[in-house]
């Protein structure tokens, strides 16, 4: 095990959302599965009670507590995308299965969790700063999926 990884906590279906991500993102798989050795507030014995799983490198574990703690804005993976073909596919495959779209890249998962797409183009156009920067962010804050095109087209102003 990593000496540092993320937890998530899941309700019940972190297995579920590992071999998603493990579909649907590079560098991803769905490591060693742990069952519960006893009841506990959010399942039975027996259970799924954590899974270890990596996300682009990153090294993850979800944990099926229950219903008690919900996912927030307040932590996301931030997917930096090539092109407008890459950021189609992973917004949509996260749309598509049950996510939801939000605002300036940002989407969200079935299970509530946060997921920002981002592509290169735009992360590049904020560290110009200046001019540069304010266009493409100007022009960020209209869309909800980014238009790798229309960033572009900002940042030639």
């Amino acid at each position: 095990m990593a000496k540092n990884t993320i937890c998530l906590w899941y309700n019940h279906d972190a297995e579920e959302a590992a071999h998603f991500y493990a579909r649907t993102f590079p560098d991803s798989s769905v490591g060693a599965v742990h069952r519960a050795p006893s009841d506990f507030p959010g399942g039975k014995a027996g259970n799924v009670l954590t899974v270890e799983f990596t996300v682009c490198g990153i090294p993850c574990l979800g944990l099926n507590g229950g219903d008690i703690f919900k996912h927030n804005e307040a932590f996301s993976f931030q997917i930096a995308t090539d092109d407008q073909a890459e950021t189609d596919r992973y917004w949509n495959a996260i749309i598509n299965n049950g996510g939801s779209a939000s605002a300036c890249g940002w989407c969200k998962d079935k299970w509530g969790l946060s997921w920002q797409i981002t592509p290169r183009v735009l992360t590049e156009a904020m560290v110009q700063g200046g001019d540069v920067a304010k266009r493409a962010f100007d022009a960020m804050m209209k869309m909800q999926k980014i238009d790798v095109a229309a960033i572009e087209a900002a940042v030639r102003g």
